[in-house]
């Protein structure tokens, strides 16, 4: 059942939460008559939706997605002045994404541009439709990204690539974009959300207590370099090893053992 998640403004079901399945909650953008742009009302939908969420620890991993034919076209034109770039808090949706505590999958259907390709560098995974297109239009526009495009684009895909997307404007290909690294990987339409789903499902299924964890740390450690991310490693397991038990250990090696061997076959 769809729930919708709206602001106190004119837009109505604007972003609708779904609990598909066990663990995984799904967020989808709807105003597929606007390609999904991030209105006003729209990013405080998102940003407190992912705020009440967080707290949910029956959400293990989350699924962020658009109705219709395109993913995102970023901010809504009609809306922006410097107040709508710059945002606060509670409108800053790549913040609130990049700081969601638990896995992120990003679903992108169709296209993701500018603003709406920030939104998905902040997810952890992508899975992309193979009628899926990227593209940073920033140097087009005449607006300096605020939501990390020049930072976290470089970092994924390498700085000439990046440099390629935001000087040219050009949109990339979903097949491009993952010879690029851009996304995970491409499927068709309609093994879309099955696919996520069934990624969800892998990630919802391992240790909950781990995930958060896990992601900080990585998250933390690409922020720094390696030097510094491997100290934080060896802190985290010195921290985390004090929690463990020799017969706690046996029996997940054991489980994983029987899930190695069920997927080998």
């Amino acid at each position: 059942m769809n729930t919708p998640a709206t602001d106190n403004d004119a837009d109505d079901n604007i972003l609708l939460l779904t609990r598909p399945q066990d663990g995984c909650a799904c967020l989808t953008l709807n105003r597929p008559q606007a390609m999904n742009a991030l209105s006003l009302g729209l990013r405080r939908a998102l940003v407190r939706t992912l705020d009440t969420l967080a707290q949910d620890d029956s959400v293990r991993v989350l699924i962020l997605t658009g109705a219709g034919r395109a993913f995102c076209a970023g901010l809504d034109l009609r809306e922006i002045d410097p107040g709508a770039i710059t945002g606060d808090a509670g409108t800053d949706v790549a913040t609130a994404l990049a700081n969601f505590p638990r896995p992120v999958i990003g679903a992108v259907n169709g296209a993701a541009i500018t603003g709406g390709l920030e939104v998905a560098l902040t997810c952890d995974l992508l899975i992309a439709s193979s009628e899926a297109r990227f593209a940073d239009t920033h140097a087009r526009i005449g607006v300096i990204p605020g939501w990390g495009l020049s930072q976290r684009l470089s970092r994924l895909i390498g700085i000439a690539r990046a440099k390629e997307m935001a000087f040219s404007g050009n949109f990339v290909g979903a097949e491009q974009a993952e010879r690029w690294g851009l996304v995970n990987r491409v499927t068709t339409p309609e093994q879309l959300m099955p696919q996520a789903l069934a990624l969800a499902a892998d990630i919802a299924s391992a240790l909950p207590e781990m995930l958060p964890v896990y992601k900080r740390l990585i998250d933390d450690g690409h922020a720094r370099s390696f030097a510094e991310g491997m100290a934080l490693e060896k802190a985290a397991t010195r921290d985390w090893a004090a929690s463990l038990t020799p017969e706690v250990l046996r029996a997940r090696r054991e489980a994983v053992q029987a899930r190695g061997r069920a997927q080998k076959g």
